[in-house]
């Protein structure tokens, strides 16, 4: 897969033609859905398009979604204000890129050394998540939906080998969200960008290193080329969810069936971009190692240890925040993980322990 054509796809070049109001034509709604993603990027642009063709196919045309990819209509990292502003009706991204708005947005991604896929799953559907998100998200008149999860994540590309945590002092590392917050603490040089602009910053120096997603992804971006250094897995994404936003006034002006085809295509897109990473993740880096030389690694002891301290400092500070629905958020996140853990370590975990010690096929 050619890593320009993604380049390409999040340049500015369209804006001027697509900004004009959605289309109401024989009772038929046109909807626009702007990304943070590459168009066909895997897993994540992809499916934001798929979610796009369903919604469509399941309303048969009375509800079209029209995708614009990274750039195409606003720049990626401003895709959730196009919503609030009126220029898009929809968004697909990840909520931790609007974390300057609430911090509690975060927890809606992922959370370092929290929750898995299937913890998150099971808190946003059936343990209170959705409420709460709903109420942050009222704040700007929207509505968040999950649409994706990319499982486990990658630790991410490094110039130069870790050999401890005396090797991130000064790094100038690209990791967003809470994450972001817990590589601070552990003395990189932290910043955020969209997925399509890294290898450049990557390949300039103005970075030493970068995570995106994991090898389904990065081998699409080209990372490999500019650095060597893979490291497995990530302690700071560990279930990594995106989001479809729409306009919630107009969400809400639906019809009834409408509105449900809106929430059930984007439930299920969750679970096939699910298992799309699933199937494609050992692919992908089975080829980074054995056609391009990539380094596999682990990160050290200390380097580890030192994440979870901080990200226990990190999750302190916004149990102490001022703002009271960053408290609720947290609070419902951590009663949530202290119940979805306990299945996970005593029932999965030693299934899985046990079948990497005994199952040799």
């Amino acid at each position: 897969m050619d890593r320009r054509s993604f380049i390409r796809a999040g340049a500015i070049g369209t804006a001027a033609t697509a900004l004009a109001a959605p289309a109401i034509a024989q009772g038929n709604i046109t909807w626009r859905m702007v990304t943070t993603w590459p168009k066909n990027f895997p897993g994540l642009g992809v499916g934001a398009q798929r979610l796009a063709d369903r919604i469509t196919a399941a309303s048969g045309g009375r509800l079209t979604v029209q995708v614009y990819s990274a750039g195409e209509l606003v720049p990626p990292l401003q895709s959730l204000d196009a919503v609030i502003d009126g220029t898009a009706e929809m968004s697909h991204g990840a909520a931790y890129y609007w974390q300057n708005k609430s911090p509690a947005l975060s927890f809606f991604t992922g959370v370092p050394y929290g929750m898995t896929t299937a913890e998150l799953t099971a808190w946003v559907r059936f343990l209170g998540g959705q409420e709460i998100w709903d109420e942050i998200y009222d704040q700007f008149g929207v509505q968040g939906f999950l649409s994706g999860n990319t499982g486990n994540q990658t630790g991410g590309w490094f110039r130069e080998e870790l050999t401890g945590l005396d090797s991130i002092k000064g790094l100038r590392f690209r990791t967003p969200g809470l994450g972001g917050r817990v590589w601070e603490k552990m003395g990189a040089t932290v910043t955020n960008m969209a997925g399509g602009e890294i290898f450049q910053a990557l390949q300039s120096g103005t970075l030493d290193a970068a995570e995106f997603v994991g090898p389904y992804n990065d081998l699409a971006l080209g990372f490999h080329q500019v650095a060597k250094n893979y490291y497995l897995s990530s302690f700071v994404e560990p279930g990594l969810a995106t989001e479809v936003v729409v306009d919630k006034a107009k969400y809400q002006a639906l019809p009834d069936d409408l509105q449900a085809i809106v929430r059930d295509v984007s439930q299920a897109e969750y679970d096939m971009v699910s298992a799309d990473f699933v199937a494609n993740d050992p692919r992908a880096l089975k080829t980074l190692i054995e056609d391009h030389g990539v380094q596999v690694r682990q990160f050290p002891d200390d380097i580890m240890q030192a994440g979870a301290v901080a990200a226990k400092e990190v999750i302190e500070e916004l149990q102490a925040s001022d703002d009271a629905l960053v408290r609720k958020t947290t609070e419902s996140y951590l009663e949530a993980l202290a119940l979805v853990r306990s299945r996970t370590e005593q029932i999965d975990m030693p299934f899985q322990a046990a079948r990497a010690k005994y199952l040799d096929l």
